[in-house]
C-alpha cells in the first residue's frame, strides 16, 4: 500500500493441481478510482480477486492490502440455516475490532450507519426479511451495504451485476463510483459492458496472463 495505490501485487502466481490459472500478475488499484477486471470466462479473474482479499494466498507473489477491504462475491457464504435478518448481516459490518473500543461509534450511530447502507443500496424495506429468502442480486448488495457499514477502504467485487436487470446495474455502478468519488479503491470483475465503459481503469486477464 502506498499514498497512490490502496492494494499492490507483484508477481503472483496461482494453480489448481498442475492447471495454471494465474501467471506473473501485477495489480495496482489506486485510491480513488474504479477497475474493471475484464476477460474471457476462465481467465482468473474470480481467482485473482480472492487472492488480492486474502481469501486465497498466492503460490508466488505479495499483496500489501490495508486492513479493511471488503469482498462481494456472487454467492455470499451465509448459509441458509442461518437465523438472521438482512439488516442483521448489514450490521456485521460494524464489528471491527481493529478500531480502539473508546473509539468505536455507540450504538445510535451505527444503527444509523446501517440504516443508511440500506437505503444507498435500495433494500431498506427488505432489512427485517430473512437473509436466506433474498435473490443472488439482492444477497450481493447486502455485502456491499456491509461494506459500506464497516467503512472499508477497498472493496473488491465478484460480477456485481450478475443476475441484475438494467436499474439494478446502474444503481451497483453508481454506488461503487460514489465509494470511489469517496476515495475508497474499487475493483469488480465484470462482463457487464457499461461497467468497463465507465471504469477508470480497466484490467484484462486472457490464460492467466494480464494483456492489459
Amino acid at each position: 500500500m502506498t499514498r497512490q495505490n490502496a492494494l499492490r501485487a507483484r508477481g503472483l502466481h496461482f494453480s489448481y493441481d498442475r492447471c495454471e490459472v494465474l501467471h506473473d500478475v501485477d495489480v495496482d488499484l489506486p485510491w480513488g478510482t474504479v477497475t474493471a477486471i475484464a476477460g474471457p470466462n476462465g481467465a482468473g479473474k474470480s481467482t485473482l480477486v480472492e487472492i488480492l482479499a486474502g481469501v486465497r494466498r498466492p503460490q508466488l507473489g505479495s499483496v500489501d492490502r490495508p486492513d479493511e477491504v471488503a469482498l462481494v462475491v456472487q454467492r455470499p457464504a451465509v448459509p441458509d440455516s442461518l437465523p438472521v435478518t438482512v439488516r442483521e448481516v448489514v450490521a456485521m459490518g460494524t464489528w471491527s475490532t481493529r478500531t480502539p473500543r473508546r473509539e468505536r461509534p455507540g450504538r445510535a450511530a451505527r444503527g444509523a450507519r446501517v440504516d443508511e447502507s440500506l437505503r444507498l443500496v435500495d433494500l431498506a424495506d427488505l432489512a427485517s426479511r430473512p437473509f436466506s429468502t433474498l435473490s443472488g442480486g439482492q444477497r450481493q448488495r447486502a455485502m456491499l451495504a456491509q461494506g459500506l457499514v464497516r467503512g472499508a477502504q477497498v472493496f473488491l467485487l465478484d460480477e456485481p451485476a450478475a443476475g441484475l436487470d438494467a436499474a439494478s446495474r446502474a444503481r451497483t455502478r453508481r454506488l461503487l463510483a460514489d465509494a470511489a468519488r469517496d476515495g475508497a479503491a474499487v475493483a469488480c470483475v465484470t462482463h457487464d459492458d457499461a461497467s468497463i465503459d465507465e471504469a477508470d481503469l480497466v484490467l484484462r486477464l486472457e490464460g492467466g496472463r494480464r494483456v492489459g
